[in-house]
């Protein structure tokens, strides 16, 4: 995967999630919950967070469980600019973006900008600030 999420500070809080037998899914993507503790890889504009995968999941071993990190410091894919400070949400596959204020009641917040970006760039953020 070609943006695949890097880890700067680890995480401490790590939950089990549920997730699809069949689909492989790389280590270090940003997931979105699609169900009762379910999580699909993240895929467009507002998904809910879901965490972000600490372990590499194959798929067709009988296995229905991945390990997610919610919180830590991840460099991560912005789309469009992001100020210092400000809070960013699930985008696209990968991808996060700023913040408006119609994304807090819809549970897509999932991160803070640690670093500014004037585009699409790799910029340090804070996940698992709301929680």
């Amino acid at each position: 995967m070609a943006n695949e999420l890097v880890n700067i500070e680890l995480p401490k809080r790590i939950v089990n999630r549920v997730c699809a037998e069949a689909t492989a899914i790389p280590l270090h993507t940003l997931m979105k919950l699609s169900g009762t503790n379910t999580v699909i890889a993240s895929s467009g504009d507002e998904d809910v967070y879901g965490g972000i995968t600490i372990e590499e999941f194959s798929g067709g071993e009988g296995l229905t469980h991945v390990g997610c990190a919610i919180d830590g410091v991840w460099d991560v894919l912005t789309n469009g600019a992001v100020t210092l400070g400000a809070l960013g949400n699930i985008q696209a596959a990968n991808t996060v973006s700023a913040a408006v204020e119609a994304d807090f009641p819809l549970g897509t917040v999932c991160c803070k900008f640690e670093e500014a970006a004037g585009g699409a760039a790799v910029t340090r953020a804070r996940f698992g600030v709301l929680d």
